[in-house]
């Protein structure tokens, strides 16, 4: 297995190099700098690594995503947010989002949101590009969703539940905020039957990267997302 070791400048090799074993590895090394990422996410490539690792870059042979005018609420969800009497913001609490995400889950061995992950996206957030969108009940965080968006593309990155539903509210409420905004596309990076329950599909890697090439060079909407959403609450969400 040869993956090529990135340069100092904030260069990646083409999405075609990309390995079918593991699926979709490309290049390791390099940093976490602020343009750096936003280089990778215009290109379709994301970080992923754990402790111990160098950084490696990945962009699957599939991708998925949500259409955010198409997410799907199950019966069952639907009848639960009707009731819901929880809270919804945004960049409202990044950091303790992020922190969610990292802390360790059952089955799970390790994070792979490591300390420089958690500094570079914090970085990104005050920069304006990285947002969270959480749910709340009595002044308690029971879920939420942080990602990055460039141009009119959302790139999802880890979601958490503090509680039953948490993460659902929190990723159903992301998808209405961009569909609102004219984002069609939220990306979830790799599949998960969670996900496929909500709507999620997968794209064939050069769709989704010829997707991603338009849409992060739109005009977006930068700078701290508190304040910029009309008040819904999950009740809303409910279809």
């Amino acid at each position: 297995m040869k993956i090529p070791w990135l340069p100092a400048a904030a260069t990646f090799p083409s999405v075609d190099q990309a390995l079918a074993e593991p699926d979709g590895l490309l290049a390791a090394g390099g940093d976490l700098s602020p343009e750096r990422l936003l280089a990778a996410y215009r290109l379709g490539i994301f970080p992923w690594y754990s402790d111990g690792q160098p950084i490696l870059w990945w962009s699957p042979a599939q991708r998925t995503v949500f259409d955010t005018a198409r997410l799907h609420v199950p019966r069952r969800l639907a009848r639960w947010l009707r009731r819901c009497d929880w809270e919804i913001r945004a960049d409202s609490a990044f950091a303790r989002v992020m922190r969610a995400c990292a802390a360790p889950r059952a089955h799970d061995r390790g994070t792979w949101i490591t300390d420089d992950m958690l500094a570079a996206y914090q970085r990104l957030h005050a920069l304006g590009h990285a947002h969270s969108v959480e749910a709340w009940h009595d002044g308690r965080l029971v879920g939420g969703i942080y990602g990055v968006a460039v141009g009119r593309m959302f790139f999802g990155e880890s979601m958490f539940s503090g509680a039953t539903n948490g993460s659902k509210v929190a990723l159903l409420a992301l998808g209405r905020i961009l569909h609102g905004w004219g984002f069609p596309l939220l990306d979830a990076q790799v599949a998960s039957p969670h996900l496929f329950t909500l709507g999620a599909f997968e794209m064939p890697r050069h769709a989704f990267c010829a997707q991603v090439a338009e849409l992060t060079a739109q005009p977006g909407i930068g700078g701290c997302w508190r304040g910029r959403i009309g008040p819904f609450a999950p009740s809303d969400l409910a279809g």
